[in-house]
């Protein structure tokens, strides 16, 4: 009895040890597929602060050969409007996130009642967007012409405020992640089904609620079209379509031979074409990195655990 007690502990950590190898090997290869995904994030900020002449003689490097932030200032020039468009940008993320939570988790809630007679009409329903749109004309046509929503800050929400996908992850995260018999208990109980659904299902739903407030989120920071559709007052005009006015101003200077040397002297002598289009990239993306980490387990575990059946 004693040898095999013996042979077993001998056998024990030459397993630990094959198990810590593989992770170190493991780990390393994350880390450099890491460094590969951040490389062109960093080459982001660096041409930022880069003065354009070096970057036009030099090309794009990982480390300012010269410091500049010309590219910086011709961003922040615009001062209160980008204040402006940064404060309706974030009304129009927070807003929009929240109600299209709302909308479409009561929507997947319905779908997802086996006892509900319309269930199987509205998953129908729910899935012709899917497969016909009626394009961009027949919408301006309709939100401008019959809506009169004509430079309103509702065509900025409602458009993106339901998708068909991110109610069929809510509806397969209730389906297989939330048991019914729990919804039966509260029926019993006396509950009615709105009771049920914001004291049960939604407490429980939140992992996919992350993941889904996220992903729209991101689409709400990144729409410039319905912007440039629909808007046309200064004091609605989001991040993105600002951002885009201000590369147009640079190009037209750029293209332009009669631009006076006042409005090159107040760049710096050089219009910094590459270095400005990278500090809009700063502009973009930093909320958007700054806010990821703080989501990234409930985005791994609202898609994982409502995709799997348990």
């Amino acid at each position: 009895m004693g040898k095999k007690k013996d042979s077993a502990l001998d056998i024990a950590p030459s397993k630990r040890e094959k198990f810590g190898f593989g992770q170190v090997i493991l780990g390393i290869c994350l880390l450099a597929y890491t460094l590969f995904c951040l490389l062109p994030v960093w080459i982001v900020f660096a041409a930022a602060f880069t003065d354009e002449k070096a970057i036009t003689q030099n090309g794009f490097a990982f480390i300012p050969s010269k410091f500049s932030l010309n590219g910086v200032n011709a961003v922040l020039k615009y001062g209160k409007q980008l204040a402006v468009s940064y404060g309706v940008t974030i009304f129009v993320t927070v807003v929009g996130t929240l109600f299209g939570l709302l909308i479409m988790s009561m929507f997947a809630y319905s779908i997802s009642r086996k006892d509900f007679r319309l269930s199987r009409f509205l998953s129908i329903y729910l899935l012709i967007p899917m497969l016909f749109n009626g394009g961009q004309l027949s919408g301006y046509i309709i939100f401008t012409g019959y809506y009169h929503l004509k430079d309103s800050i509702l065509l900025l929400i409602l458009p993106l405020c339901v998708t068909t996908m991110n109610v069929i992850i809510l509806r397969t995260y209730i389906a297989n992640s939330i048991p019914n018999e729990l919804m039966e208990a509260a029926k019993i109980d006396g509950a009615g089904e709105y009771r049920t659904f914001f004291q049960i299902t939604l407490p429980l739903l939140k992992p996919s609620l992350a993941a889904v407030g996220f992903m729209m989120a991101t689409a709400y920071w990144n729409d410039w079209q319905n912007a440039m559709m629909y808007i046309t007052s200064n004091k609605k005009q989001p991040l993105q379509l600002l951002l885009i006015k201000i590369q147009k101003s640079i190009e037209f200077l750029l293209n332009n031979n009669n631009v006076p040397s006042s409005a090159r002297a107040a760049m710096g002598g050089t219009i910094p074409q590459y270095s400005s289009t990278m500090a809009t990239v700063i502009v973009v993306i930093g909320p958007i990195m700054i806010a990821y980490p703080f989501f990234q387990k409930y985005f791994i575990k609202g898609l994982t655990v409502g995709s799997v059946k348990g």
